[in-house]
């Protein structure tokens, strides 16, 4: 069948949005609509069959092997309470500080969504975790909800980060190089929401009002944080500083990863069976999703490219004649966009598979391209009025938190993550010096 390449690009979307209005989950309302268009545009059963053939050869990459280590790392994190510890460790060494519940919430958040791959999951845990002892502790309801929405947007570019590993997977670039540009963004940004926080505390007392924590003496403070504290941040540590300076690659680094927390889980007596299986459930379901986003995405792309549509549709945005920055806002006003109404691995599937081949066309380091679309995918998240960051945070706040609250809160965070794109945009060094220097 030929036709246009619009019309092609108009019919394969409007399959795959067919199948997703019909209940068809999103990753698999994708390859429905692939598999559909392949049979019509690349002849019949030897397109389908051509199809599959590639789409399975893209999800046997040895780029692929970080997403379920990393997965793996941050469910045994979670699963064998050393989370848990870390946490409540972090609770006790900040004493009397202005707003620690925040800032423990900040810590927390990054420490398990990073390597779990689920803003929403942390989302879910940290408001049934905090926003009740927050509300106890009578905190101003936008300062208690607001970090928790935060994290997402820093646990995304600080490795170890699952997600990081498929965007660059789904964009050909490297994986390395983009885990490790988020390092220094990522610092930035969790000093960005420090300074908030303590902002907020310093001009407004009232929104965390000071009550005398539970006296931990000195030496207890020491214990917490050898125990309790720095064997956690070594395994991360570890992890990035082996990508690093080059002793391993991305999939080494994740491998060693998991393999040290299940030792350390070991040695802290943790490392039941239950916590193991439920890890491995936790890891595997993830993973299957997002390999199932990745075939979506190299078959997409596959159809794209054979019926013109891909070549059409850079050819078009090219023909605005708008700046290399007019373009890159235009990229990231859509993915804000679709933020609004999908989750983050879907929003992958279909801006990918265009938008970096665009990038590459404009002139644009695709490391530098890759952290700044990974910021905008989460500040997706957050956008109202449908970001599903929101609904998330709906569903475990107080019954007496309305929807207008929720959004009010997320706003300074989002603001913050605004600027550290306008940042990255302005100063590039920011994102791509490090990976250089580690070459």
């Amino acid at each position: 069948m030929n036709l246009e390449w619009y019309w092609a690009a108009a019919a394969l979307f409007g399959m795959s949005l067919f199948f997703m209005l019909v209940g068809v989950p999103v990753a698999l309302a994708f390859c429905a609509g692939n598999l559909v268009a392949a049979y019509l545009f690349m002849g019949g059963a030897n397109g389908i069959i051509q199809t599959v053939n590639n789409g399975f050869g893209s999800m046997t990459s040895f780029a692929l092997v970080p997403i379920p280590m990393f997965l793996l790392m941050g469910e045994l994190f979670y699963h064998t309470n050393l989370a848990t510890r870390c946490f409540n460790a972090a609770d006790k060494l900040l004493g009397n500080l202005p707003g620690r519940l925040s800032y423990v919430t900040l810590i927390g958040g990054t420490a398990f969504a990073g390597p779990a791959g689920s803003s929403m999951g942390a989302c879910a845990l940290l408001g049934s975790l905090m926003v009740p002892e927050m509300a106890k502790r009578g905190y101003n309801k936008y300062l208690s909800i607001g970090p928790i929405m935060g994290v997402g947007g820093l646990a995304v570019i600080i490795p170890p980060s699952a997600l990081t590993v498929l965007l660059a997977t789904l964009g050909q670039t490297d994986v390395g190089d983009l885990l490790i540009a988020g390092i220094i963004p990522g610092f930035v940004l969790a000093l960005m929401y420090g300074v908030l926080i303590w902002g907020w505390t310093h001009f407004d007392p009232t929104a965390a009002p000071q009550y005398n924590a539970e006296p931990v003496s000195r030496q207890e403070k020491l214990r917490l944080i050898v125990v309790d504290v720095l064997p956690m941040v070594a395994v991360i540590a570890f992890s990035v500083l082996i990508m690093l300076t080059g002793w391993a690659t991305p999939t080494e680094a994740a491998a060693l990863g998991a393999l040290s927390v299940v030792v350390l889980a070991a040695c802290y007596g943790e490392m039941t069976w239950s916590a193991w299986v439920k890890s491995l459930e936790g890891a595997l379901r993830i993973t299957v999703m997002s390999f199932l986003i990745i075939f979506g995405s190299a078959t997409f792309a596959q159809i794209l490219a054979f019926t013109g549509a891909s070549s059409g549709l850079m050819n078009w945005s090219l023909s605005f004649e708008l700046s290399p920055m007019g373009m890159l806002m235009i990229m990231l006003g859509m993915i804000l966009f679709l933020g609004c109404f999908m989750d983050q691995l879907s929003m992958m599937l279909l801006t990918a598979p265009i938008f970096f081949p665009l990038a590459k066309t404009l002139g644009f380091d695709l490391t530098w391209f890759g952290l700044i679309m990974l910021l905008a995918l989460e500040i997706g998240y957050t956008t109202p009025p449908f970001g599903l960051l929101l609904f998330v945070m709906k569903g475990v706040a107080p019954p007496e938190t309305t929807m207008k609250d929720i959004y009010l809160a997320a706003m300074p965070f989002i603001g913050c993550v605004l600027l550290l794109i306008a940042m990255i945009i302005v100063f590039p060094p920011l994102a791509t010096w490090l990976p250089m220097v580690s070459h």
